[in-house]
């Protein structure tokens, strides 16, 4: 088990996290979200063991995680640290990159670990190719196959497919994840992709002024957030008072129907592919919903709730 406690951690007097505390047991895949500067990096970074936290405590099946004050290099061994950049040797070629951790005295073994993983990652055709030469996306791909080389016990990932191409990404990170939970290493994601954090993970962190707002399985926070903040994380939603009690609702528990209290005004309709995102006035306010047709503007449309969030304010 994995078990992080943070009473505080600051930099330069500004702090960070604080009143921190959660465990995640053997082979479990946890992501982490929040926005932008909530300290998602960071906890990674205190996890790894390269910072230390004012007061605190962290340990993996009992034994402590120390930081950079115990240790002369920091990092603790049975974890893995995937930074958002790569850290890659330019002038090596991708194969050496991802067995530069690995032991030469079994030189076979050696490269059949290291064709498996880029086999993984689909990189085999760059084993011969400079680090220097590769797009970021790839570079991304290789440094992912680098921190599974030793097959850690605990895998940190910091936004992992955030360079790699929208076509690719999809079925790599099914392999991927697939693969984590194959071998049962623990996995925290830290991410702002909520495919990394829906399909993937068993529970989710959402950070908020430097603490944990909330920790709960993907389905229960999508469908049942206990803040407006959790549910703009995973995209669009309204806040809307109905019958004088306020509401999250997602735009696609909105419905067109012929006649209802609820009436709006068509503000744009924005094109999504599978459906459309049609923005709309409501009591002075913007409210979103969705629809398989795109709708004009100014036109009045009546809508009712099709399914409404638990969450009274």
């Amino acid at each position: 088990m994995l078990q992080v406690a943070i009473s505080s951690f600051s930099f330069q007097e500004k702090i960070i996290l604080q009143n921190l505390t959660f465990t995640l047991n053997e082979g479990q895949q946890l992501a982490i979200i929040g926005e932008s500067g909530c300290g998602k990096s960071t906890l990674l970074k205190i996890i790894y063991g390269l910072y230390d936290c004012n007061e605190g405590h962290l340990s993996w099946k009992s034994e402590p995680i120390l930081g950079p004050k115990f240790h002369l290099v920091p990092g603790m061994p049975f974890m893995k640290y995937l930074a958002q950049d790569f850290d890659l040797m330019p002038f090596i070629t991708v194969g050496e990159n991802v067995g530069k951790f690995l032991s030469n005295f079994y030189p076979t073994e050696k490269q059949n670990r290291i064709d498996e993983l880029l086999h993984l990652v689909e990189m085999s055709e760059f084993k011969h190719v400079k680090a220097k030469f590769l797009s970021g996306g790839q570079m991304q791909r290789v440094a992912l196959a680098r921190v599974l080389a030793q097959e850690p016990e605990v895998l940190l990932l910091d936004e992992p497919f955030s360079h790699i191409d929208n076509f690719r990404k999809n079925k790599l990170r099914r392999k991927i994840f697939q693969y984590l939970k194959d071998k049962q290493i623990t996995t925290l994601v830290a991410s702002h992709d909520i495919n990394d954090v829906l399909s993937f993970s068993d529970e989710v962190i959402v950070l908020k002024d430097t603490t944990v707002l909330e920790k709960a399985t993907p389905y229960e926070l999508y469908n049942h957030p206990k803040y407006q903040y959790t549910a703009a994380l995973f995209g669009d939603v309204n806040e809307m008072e109905i019958n004088g009690k306020t509401r999250l609702i997602y735009p696609n528990q909105l419905q067109i129907v012929e006649k209802s209290d609820l009436q709006v005004e068509v503000v744009s309709s924005y094109f999504k592919g599978k459906y459309y995102l049609i923005e709309a006035k409501w009591n002075n306010q913007i409210v979103f919903f969705e629809t398989e047709f795109k709708i004009d503007t100014h036109r009045i449309i009546h809508l009712s709730i099709k399914q409404r969030l638990p969450l009274d304010k």
